[in-house]
């Protein structure tokens, strides 16, 4: 009877099991998922993006082997990104890499217990994403691309001393984008300049709204707003017609046709965030104790070719200082 009631135990176990791996299977080679929202295309936030993979492949996590990739694309638009983030609530990958302030607040109102790393957002904080930038104590962390924004207006008047207004374009609905427009109003306000605000709310009003500057400033200055970025030969366009020095927010910009910048480099933001990521995923730490991360490094990088359109003349302390002149 004893022996009987062992094999029923035994037995009863044995089906509880089986049903455990039924409702939760033991993935095959234990291949981690990484769930990717970005807000938009633009080669910054693709360079990240890029980082964040290459650093992962360097390690071990090759995708198809211990790694797969959900690559979203939210085309600028929030619903978009909202059904996204429903999307990743539904099918619970181990990880999620959000690009840019937009998405990473879309996944981080509807997802609460999946770790959400976050690359190119501004300000964490404001965008109430983390509690503090050295203790996030939320499911969310990662790196801020927070850019100098007071040497890229010092930058500006090394090539234009006798600037007097400075146009700047940005969307209003981008946390991230209000964050840099109040630091550039209180720069100008210390260096005597007058900040003269334009916003652009769709990648195709950036135009309208560079053109509506034209004939009130003597300069453009575009943040790392995504709206604008991704619209950025526009303000080039005008740029040139009007002999306008276009300072711009980081190097991608610069190489599609801005004057220059003193920014940071989104690949390496993406692999900083990669490291962070691995951390995770090899379980050492949660992510909620994981500091947000920023970048110390800036590169002082020159479009030589956009100089000569907009009539501009490049001092020589600061071609003998750059990191990078590009020549078309």
């Amino acid at each position: 009877m004893e022996k009987l009631r062992s094999r029923v135990v035994l037995s009863g176990l044995g089906i509880m099991l089986v049903l455990l791996m039924l409702v939760f299977p033991v993935r095959a080679n234990q291949v981690m998922r990484i769930g990717v929202i970005q807000i938009v295309e633009h080669p910054s936030l693709d360079a990240a993006r890029q980082g964040f993979i290459d650093l992962l492949t360097e390690k071990g996590y090759v995708a198809g082997e211990k790694v797969s990739y959900d690559l979203q694309n939210a085309q600028g638009d929030i619903s978009i990104a909202n059904t996204i983030a429903q999307k990743f609530l539904v099918e619970r990958p181990d990880l999620i890499l959000a690009i840019a302030t937009p998405t990473a607040q879309a996944v981080a109102n509807v997802i609460t217990d999946i770790p959400i790393l976050i690359t190119a957002v501004t300000d964490p904080v404001a965008a109430g994403l983390v509690e503090s930038m050295e203790l996030p104590n939320t499911n969310v962390s990662g790196t801020t691309d927070l850019t100098p924004v007071a040497k890229q207006i010092e930058l500006l008047l090394k090539f234009q001393p006798d600037t007097g207004k400075v146009g700047i374009i940005y969307n209003a609905g981008e946390v991230n984008s209000l964050v840099q427009v109040e630091i550039a109003r209180r720069v100008c306000q210390e260096k005597g300049l007058k900040l003269v605000e334009v916003t652009a709310d769709t990648s195709s009003n950036v135009l309208q709204a560079a053109q509506s500057l034209a004939g009130r400033v003597d300069a453009f200055y575009v943040p790392t707003d995504n709206t604008v970025v991704s619209a950025i030969e526009s303000v080039v366009m005008v740029a040139e017609d009007y002999d306008l020095p276009l300072i711009v927010g980081e190097a991608d910009s610069v190489e599609r046709g801005g004057l220059a910048t003193e920014g940071l480099s989104y690949y390496s933001l993406g692999r900083q965030t990669g490291e962070m990521a691995l951390k995770v995923l090899r379980g050492e730490t949660r992510v909620e104790n994981l500091p947000i991360e920023s970048q110390q490094t800036t590169k002082l990088v020159i479009n030589a070719a956009a100089a000569a359109k907009m009539g501009i003349k490049i001092p020589a302390q600061l071609t003998e200082a750059a990191d990078q002149i590009i020549n078309q």
